[in-house]
């Protein structure tokens, strides 16, 4: 028998404690090729919010179904296995987390990430394979890389700079020489990106017009913006942006549990006028990037020039709270369960 965490009641604007339920039933039977894994690690992101909604946006998974198992990224045990790639006691990522157990067929992703794969053995913490050398990292590698294409003296602004994606991100653009400007949503979490981040210059996006905040903070504008919060800063970036600006965007956080829309950008002719690229993506397309992630990020960690937070919550049963918190952003770097 195996538990796992289903969508109970289709949330209605802020999600609740109360939409989920833990279900336990009976695991199906190997098949050749399966692999049953005992999860160690789940991963809480908000991009799992998306697909609680009645729609989702085009060209993105479908939502989960009243009482369908929800599925995430993890770390676990392999028990027992039918492939001749696996084998008993192999710690692996996969997407079925946020259960206790999993059965696993090799090939199935999020997004082209989290394809069934074994954890190579490090000095590294495991369950930094869900965060600064996995998705997170390379969410944050790729965006500043491929997509923004960073160069020494930029002045770059990372929104939710304290949060997974975003603390590598900012950090990782300010090793690279860049001017680094970021935000987050409370004054603990700006004294933590100015203190122990050494950014630049840091403001919480809660005490005022984000565009006066960003102003403030970068009188002269900003060559690069990091986005995973889209409405208002987005619109606040655009009009900072210097003629040839770039933005990277890898979510719309504000958007995922809103009871209403935000309105999107009215500004958007400045991509015009400006020259401003502006790109979506997702880290599964940039797979071929994680080893180079693996040694820029680890090295920077291990020498202590790059610093990473977790939130981490004990038990299956919590990961409802952890999801909510989560999103309310009452937590710090990135936001784990752990299974015991």
């Amino acid at each position: 028998m195996g538990r796992t965490l289903c969508l109970r009641s289709r949330p209605s604007g802020e999600l609740a404690v109360g939409d989920f339920e833990v279900t336990e039933s009976k695991l199906p039977a190997l098949a050749d090729g399966d692999v049953l894994v005992r999860n160690l690690w789940l991963s809480i992101d908000p991009s799992v919010r998306i697909r609680l909604a009645e729609s989702t946006p085009r060209g993105y998974s479908a939502p989960f179904g009243l009482g369908e198992p929800l599925v995430g990224l993890a770390l676990g045990t392999v028990e027992e296995s039918r492939s001749p790639d696996f084998h008993v006691g192999q710690i692996v990522s996969h997407m079925y987390g946020l259960r206790d157990f999993a059965v696993v067929r090799p090939g199935s992703s999020i997004g082209g990430y989290g394809e069934l794969s074994a954890v190579e053995s490090s000095d590294y913490p495991i369950e930094w394979n869900l965060g600064p050398l996995g998705s997170s990292g390379l969410t944050a590698y790729a965006g500043l890389s491929a997509i923004l294409e960073i160069q020494p003296g930029d002045v770059v602004w990372v929104s939710a700079a304290a949060g997974a994606v975003g603390s590598i991100a900012a950090q990782l653009a300010s090793l690279r020489g860049c001017t680094v400007i970021g935000s987050a949503g409370s004054d603990a979490k700006v004294a933590h990106l100015l203190d122990d981040f050494g950014l630049d210059a840091a403001f919480n996006y809660r005490n005022g017009p984000v565009a006066d905040s960003l102003a403030a903070a970068a009188p002269t504008g900003i060559d690069k913006y990091f986005d995973s919060v889209g409405a208002e800063h987005l619109v606040a970036a655009i009009d900072a942006m210097r003629p040839g600006g770039r933005i990277a965007m890898c979510g719309a956080i504000a958007d995922y549990d809103a009871a209403q829309s935000p309105s999107g950008p009215q500004n958007l002719f400045q991509l015009v006028s400006k020259g401003i690229r502006i790109e979506g993506f997702r880290a599964g397309s940039f797979n071929h990037l994680a080893p180079a992630m693996r040694e820029e990020v680890g090295s920077h960690l291990e020498a202590g020039r790059m610093t990473f937070a977790e939130t981490v919550f004990d038990g299956l049963e919590q990961a409802p709270q952890a999801m909510v918190d989560m999103l309310h952003g009452r937590h710090g770097g990135k936001t784990l369960c752990r299974l015991v």
